[in-house]
């Protein structure tokens, strides 16, 4: 009875300390990779506690909604949550499932790390750069005038009286609005992403050179957050303007650490730089605020491949292990990236996209991937 009594407090302990996180497997081949992810993590001996949320188009079939209010309710709850790739249902009037978890929890802070592997086809193996997002404003707000309506028509006069410029009568009309506040807490993100990960120096990329209003108050909040606040952590700050950032990341990526963009540069240069780690399929990501963080692959759902066993893991996993450091298990988090690393180094028993020849027969599927890893987990592999 005694041994009994130890068990069970033993068992009660485990659970007490698991972390209780949200799982959204996600739609299309989704679940495939969500699966293998899930495994990685729990070969870690990290404890969870997962609450599996459906989500999309599935979804929006049954219950009318492709993101119901019991999803963000788990996450709500729980404060953590890692999904898989989500279809946006065509015609729901739903504009991104994505969009929708990031407004409803501000997440206004989109995190995309773009590492090369040893092993990866890639022409930027120095890649190393960590791309930091605004995730609410700019052309992204949702502010848009349609062609033809009155109230575009109405604001194309407005500019014309206050501002002297008179705009062609069939425009449409997408503002574009960069506040104090919102620079103000993403460039502070991208120093403590920087200060917690031992990273050297961050970027601000803007266009300020021609959107004084916008991208230049984007510059100088930066300029001044940098200077006032992190004056002496021994960061290096400097800024660069986008089209210049994107010629020196093709031509010599080693230069750059840590990026942070307004919205819409922050989306493509993000695209950019996991085309120089061997594309999305490599692309982890996060998006954070202040009381959620949401873990997320970069890539889309690909139907096509549902259910083939095909698909590589690797963004998800990656953001697996953005997740772990996020809960601090850190240890854990060096053993699977260094455990992923290994594989897709040896280059054996990797997906078909990871292979010198995308037609190589020697290819495994995404499970027999993930099982890959977990033996180098077990074998103690770290980076």
């Amino acid at each position: 009875m005694d041994a009994d009594r130890d068990n069970a407090r033993l068992s009660d302990e485990r659970i007490a300390v698991a972390h209780r996180v949200t799982f959204i497997p996600g739609d299309g081949t989704g679940p495939e990779i969500a699966e293998a992810t899930q495994r990685v993590l729990e070969a870690t001996g990290v404890e969870f506690e997962w609450d599996f949320q459906d989500a999309g188009a599935d979804v929006y079939e049954a219950e009318g909604t492709p993101l119901p209010d019991r999803v963000l309710d788990s996450i709500k709850e729980r404060g953590l949550a890692i999904k898989g790739p989500i279809t946006t249902p065509v015609g729901s009037g739903f504009r991104s499932i994505n969009v929708a978890l990031r407004k409803e929890l501000d997440l206004y802070a989109c995190i995309r790390p773009c590492k090369a592997y040893e092993g990866v086809r890639t022409r930027f193996p120095e890649t190393d750069v960590v791309v930091v997002r605004e995730n609410h404003e700019d052309l992204y707000a949702g502010v848009e005038y349609e062609e033809g309506k009155p109230e575009t028509l109405k604001l194309r006069e407005f500019i014309k009286e206050t501002e002297g410029t008179e705009l062609r009568e069939d425009i449409g009309v997408t503002i574009k609005a960069i506040s104090v506040f919102g620079t103000q807490r993403i460039v502070r993100e991208a120093f403590e992403y920087a200060k917690a990960y031992g990273r050297s120096k961050v970027t601000a990329v803007h266009k300020a050179n021609i959107m004084k209003h916008s991208d230049g108050l984007f510059l100088r909040v930066a300029q001044q957050v940098a200077e006032e606040e992190y004056g002496d952590s021994g960061i290096e700050f400097e800024d660069r303007i986008v089209d210049n950032l994107c010629n020196q990341l093709v031509s010599r990526p080693a230069e750059y650490d840590v990026l942070v963009l307004p919205n819409l540069y922050g989306d493509i240069v993000s695209d950019l730089c996991a085309g120089q780690i061997g594309g999305l399929g490599l692309a982890p990501g996060a998006n954070i605020g202040d009381d959620y963080a949401v873990f997320e692959a970069t890539h889309g759902s690909a139907p096509k491949y549902k259910g083939k066993n095909k698909i590589n893991p690797t963004a998800l996993m990656l953001s697996g292990v953005m997740l772990l450091r996020h809960i601090e298990e850190t240890e854990a988090a060096d053993r699977l990236e260094g455990s992923i690393a290994a594989v897709i180094k040896e280059g054996e028993n990797v997906t078909y996209d990871l292979k010198e020849d995308r037609d190589d027969p020697s290819a495994v599927g995404t499970k027999e991937y993930a099982g890959a890893i977990i033996d180098k987990i077990e074998e103690g592999v770290s980076v």
